[in-house]
């Protein structure tokens, strides 16, 4: 994930068949054409099915689609396949694409990108031998990469921080062993597990929570999550590393910069190729496991946590509101959350 991010390849293996794959948007003219050179075919991208469907050249139902040009890959194209919000002159050549169902090792190097947090289009060509200095990966561990990173969570410290709103609150961090992202437990009062905990999962939001933002209800629901279980007595937030519903958070102020433009923030996602939620729930059943807390009254206007949490293993036995004004800047979020997303207000 480090080298795509930085914009190096990486080798993708299944059985027998190995790609090369760098990410297409840290395509330039130079990778690009070093990338060419070590491959024995000529490069093609591969898009979700959901960004086909946006550009008119594929079926949301399909998981994945390859794309190739009759002449070859060029950075324009690549960059127009990829990205809504790119500047891109390749629009006009976009009809002259061949495009197919993208196979199993070809659908994994998307599940890498997004685990990297970057846009879903990987540009692949297979290789012969695998070049040096390239780090390889097979799409197996990919696939399992998000169960086997969540299993490995523990607990690595705590500490005492009294809040604004809670005084006797305790912070947890968990970490993954291989060292990834780390979540946070916001452990107010002291729960009694032998009772179902007041728990929420709160996605960390930086925009929301950090700069007070108007444009989401995040920053509100954190606090008031916070001043609730205070006046409670006791509960947990669990402040999940999963940024604008788990596409991160450049994504997410790619996906605002396509709601300025009269996207709504499903539509939005949608527009860059993600699915509508991104998010996955099992580091939050972890995180609980680890707490010693299997019953819980989970604090959420959003019935998928609570499937989720229940597929899990998690007893949820009661859904608590957690319902905040909306002021002009995210009456649309809040409405399209309800009318789109299932949510209860």
């Amino acid at each position: 994930m480090s080298d795509l991010r930085r914009g190096a390849s990486v080798l993708v293996s299944s059985g027998n068949e190995r790609l090369l794959v760098i990410a297409a948007e840290a395509l330039t003219d130079d990778t690009l054409t070093r990338f060419t050179d070590a491959t024995t075919k000529a490069p093609r991208i591969v898009i979700t099915g959901q960004r086909a469907k946006v550009l008119g050249l594929g079926d949301s139902r399909t998981q994945a689609c390859i794309v190739s040009l009759p002449g070859g890959l060029d950075l324009a194209t690549a960059e127009y396949l990829a990205d809504p919000c790119a500047d891109s002159t390749a629009e006009n050549g976009a009809h002259r694409v061949i495009v197919g169902p993208a196979r199993p090792v070809e659908q994994s190097s998307l599940a890498l990108m997004k685990l990297a947090r970057l846009l879903p289009a990987a540009v692949v060509a297979p290789v012969s031998s695998v070049p040096e200095d390239v780090l390889s990966v097979s799409s197996e561990d990919i696939l399992a990469y998000p169960k086997s990173i969540a299993m490995a969570l523990r607990m690595v410290s705590q500490a005492r921080v009294p809040l604004e709103d809670a005084e006797n609150t305790r912070v947890v961090a968990f970490r993954p062993s291989d060292g990834g992202i780390e979540h946070l437990a916001i452990i107010v009062g002291d729960p009694d597990t032998s009772e179902p905990v007041l728990v929420r999962i709160h996605s960390e939001c930086f925009t929301g929570d950090l700069l007070g933002s108007m444009r989401c209800d995040c920053g509100s629901q954190l606090r008031g999550a916070i001043a609730t279980m205070a006046s409670a007595g006791s509960g947990v937030v669990l402040y999940l590393a999963q940024e604008g519903r788990g596409i991160g958070l450049i994504n997410k102020l790619r996906a605002y910069e396509l709601q300025d433009a009269g996207f709504d923030t499903v539509d939005a996602n949608l527009q860059l190729g993600f699915d509508e939620d991104e998010r996955v729930y099992l580091p939050a059943a972890r995180m609980l496991s680890l707490l010693g807390i299997d019953r819980v009254r989970l604090m959420t206007n959003n019935p998928k946590k609570v499937g989720a949490l229940s597929h899990h293993g998690v007893d949820v036995v009661e859904r608590v509101a957690h319902i905040f004004p909306a002021n002009r800047h995210n009456e649309g979020y809040l409405r399209t959350k309800a009318t789109r997303a299932g949510h209860l207000f």
